[in-house]
């Protein structure tokens, strides 16, 4: 089963959770594709949605649990920026993933050619 390949290290189940549930909504994705360019203060970004500040304020938490972004107190502001090691833990995982369909497709391919092997004359 690939669940049972990927082994994930006790407790990490719930970050990985967490990284993905906050990659699933399209402003949190636009959110972190702007404060991976360039910081952002919240404000900043509430200005750039047509929703409330407070909704915004939100979606920038469930970013910073999920490690995808930072923030930092900067005067009355708070600086958001994209944290780059949480994005390493979701491509790290995909990685895994495509590892294994990879290997997959490769024991397709090999019992496929054994399979031809076999039927010629």
């Amino acid at each position: 089963m690939v669940v049972d390949q990927l082994n994930p290290a006790p407790g990490k189940d719930v970050d990985i959770d967490r990284l993905f549930q906050a990659l699933a909504d399209t402003t949190r994705r636009d959110i972190l594709a702007r404060v991976t360019a360039g910081e952002y203060s919240v404000s900043g970004l509430a200005a750039l949605y047509a929703m409330s500040f407070a909704a915004v304020q939100k979606h920038v938490a469930v970013l910073e649990r999920a490690s995808l972004v930072t923030k930092e107190k900067r005067g009355r502001e708070q600086i958001v920026r994209g944290n780059h090691d949480g994005l390493q833990k979701a491509r790290h995982l995909l990685d895994q993933f495509e590892m294994i369909w990879r290997q997959r497709a490769s024991r397709i391919a090999d019992i496929l050619a054994e399979d031809d092997e076999r039927d010629l004359p």
